[in-house]
């Protein structure tokens, strides 16, 4: 990630291809955590959001959306949460 000035964003897809999906996740888990299956939370700059933009372009399809919500210091220090509250771990993965 680059620039200095950051702002938490949630970011929500709704993607139709199985494939298109899978690469925007990808895309970012590069930038932010996953919070939800297809929710996530990152820390951005202006460049960020921008790189993210036009990279995802290639993967939305017409009826498919992508959303990027910032949130300011208030409604970041608003946010309530239940069930699982940390970014989604792989612990399927074992480092040998």
């Amino acid at each position: 990630m680059r620039g200095s000035a950051r702002t938490r964003y949630v970011i929500a897809y709704d993607v139709e291809s199985d494939a298109n999906r899978t690469r925007l996740a990808g895309l970012l888990l590069d930038y932010g955590d996953r919070v939800q299956k297809s929710v996530y939370e990152a820390d951005l700059s202006r460049e960020d959001v921008k790189e993210i933009l036009k990279k995802a372009a290639n993967y939305i399809d017409v009826g498919d959306s992508l959303r990027m919500y910032p949130l300011c210091g208030g409604c970041l220090g608003g946010v309530r949460m239940l069930g699982r509250t940390s970014p989604d771990l792989r612990l399927d993965l074992h480092i040998v």
